[in-house]
């Protein structure tokens, strides 16, 4: 997300006609929704009441111990695996993409329009529970010249069945945070690949739901944080892999962006269900911004591993205090009692000994950041604005123009200098990669242990706050495999690429 523009997550769903194909994955081999559901549904109890019990223990160790048996000392700090891992999976290669999108609010309705902008895109149907935006945006493809997609807006469940059409590659889900996890489980149940809004799930058990139904479906589960694919993001993040900023230390990132006004609009987004997120949880509710380039920077899940957070949050007072400046007595917000941060500032620490502090405000008067840090052995950049120190070009501690290091730029943006859509083009550069990696049939530049380790840090840094700032151990969804280096999102320009 810009500066300039909020992220858009006035996303639901829903569903009118045609979608009870079945399909259950690659051949006969794979398990079939239904199963794969219910297993999922029975671990996931089993993980949730086992996390939900933690306190300040540290949440990694958790899974071992969900079985009930007694600790040895020597259990390993995850599940067992239930299937192979999807580190270094390519997507299928195909020709045509065919999408099927849920959610068709801010968000959900702008990434139509990208999609519906790249070649090789079959936008085959649309999911929203407010049956307008469906119409809408099936408006849209029409009036591209595709053909009418199939609508699903026949209630909150609608979504299950167009995830069990047969027609369809990729699932696209922009829809509030509670439907998440559901919409992710039920698109990988039915044998598709499926991107998801940030974040990826609200609770740590899920995001082990999840990877562990990646495995098993052979279908890749994606975070799309459309920020790593920012043109500054990307160019430090060449910069860093080429060792101009020296050995790796520190870095930084953030979501700090006034939404107070957005929050309690009767029309920006679909009900409340934004603000209340302040009703229930402490910490950081929405890290993926901030962390998913830093992670990138210090290739994280590939040759490095973020271990344990610490998050200390200030009072709740902003929320408050707008409502009683701006709402009428009677409003139901004015039954509503916040405890979400104002400012939640967590530290994560690395297994070499890294240090990332991840930031998280959105109820207070402050113009809009990331941070976007990055410092190591020879230098250090900061944006917002965009500014470099790097030795020995640099001295008399003066920061440099970041605008003379144009030549880092990663090859996307060299090739897509003014990218049309929001925030800067970021979103056309995040939807363009994906669709090229689709349709190339390329590993994609990252995957479902990046997108539980971004979002990691929203049940675990409201258990730190709760434990007055005790560490938490972030688990390692990878299940050891994070030692190995391998490429991401300095990903190189394919051969047969345009």
């Amino acid at each position: 997300m810009h500066e300039s523009a909020p992220r858009n997550q006035n996303e639901h769903h829903g569903n009118e006609q045609h979608g009870n194909e079945h399909h259950s994955g690659e051949g006969s081999g794979e398990p079939s929704r239904r199963s794969v559901l219910r297993t999922a549904g029975a671990a996931g109890a089993g993980l949730g009441t086992a996390l939900g019990g933690l306190g300040a223990v540290g949440a990694a160790d958790a899974p071992a111990r969900a079985s009930g048996k007694p600790a040895t000392g020597n259990e390993p700090a995850w599940p067992e695996r239930q299937g192979r891992t999807m580190i270094g999976v390519p997507f299928e290669r195909r020709d045509t993409v065919r999408i099927g999108i849920i959610g068709l609010g801010n968000r959900g309705d702008s990434m139509t329009d990208l999609f519906l902008a790249m070649p090789g895109v079959q936008v085959n149907a649309l999911c929203d529970v407010v049956p307008e935006k469906a119409r809408k945006a099936a408006a849209k493809v029409t009036a591209a010249g595709r053909p009418a997609p199939a609508l699903y807006i026949k209630g909150e469940d609608d979504y299950e069945r167009l995830c069990e059409r047969g027609d369809l590659d990729f699932v696209y889900v922009a829809t509030p945070w509670e439907w998440h996890f559901p919409m992710a489980r039920a698109a990988l149940a039915g044998g598709k690949h499926v991107g998801v809004e940030c974040p990826l799930a609200m609770e740590l058990g899920q995001l082990w739901q999840l990877v562990d139904l990646s495995e098993r479906t052979r279908r890749h589960c994606l975070q799309l944080e459309n920020c790593c694919y920012g043109r500054n993001e990307m160019r430090v993040l060449r910069m860093a892999h080429a060792g101009l900023f020296g050995e790796l230390l520190h870095g930084a990132g953030a979501y700090i962006h006034d939404l107070r006004e957005l929050m309690f609009s009767p029309t920006y987004y679909e009900g409340p269900w934004r603000r209340r997120w302040h009703t229930r949880l402490k910490g950081d509710l929405y890290p993926n911004h901030g962390f998913g380039p830093v992670a990138n920077y210090m290739d994280i899940n590939r040759g490095d591993r973020a271990v344990r957070i610490t998050t200390f949050g200030s009072p709740a007072l902003g929320l408050a205090a707008y409502r009683e400046q701006h709402m009428p007595p009677g409003d139901p917000s004015w039954k509503e009692s916040y405890v979400g941060s104002d400012m939640s500032v967590s530290l994560v620490q690395t297994a070499k000994g890294r240090v990332i502090r991840l930031e998280h405000a959105v109820s207070n008067p402050h113009p809009y950041s990331r941070l976007n840090v990055l410092g190591g052995t020879k230098g250090v950049f900061e944006d917002y604005p965009p500014r470099i120190y790097l030795e020995p070009e640099m001295s008399n501690d003066r920061w440099g123009d970041f605008r003379a290091y144009a030549k880092w730029d990663h090859w996307l943006w060299q090739e897509n200098a003014n990218p049309p859509g929001g925030h800067d083009g970021m979103d056309y550069i995040m939807i363009f990669r994906l669709i090229q990696c689709l349709r190339l049939g390329l590993v994609p530049d990252f995957d479902v242990y990046d997108a539980a380790t971004w979002t990691a840090p929203v049940a675990l840094s409201h258990a730190s706050i709760k434990a007055k700032g005790m560490p938490q151990d972030i688990p390692d969804f990878t299940r050891g495999l994070w030692r190995k280096p391998r490429p991401g999102v300095d990903s190189p320009k394919p051969a047969t690429a345009g």
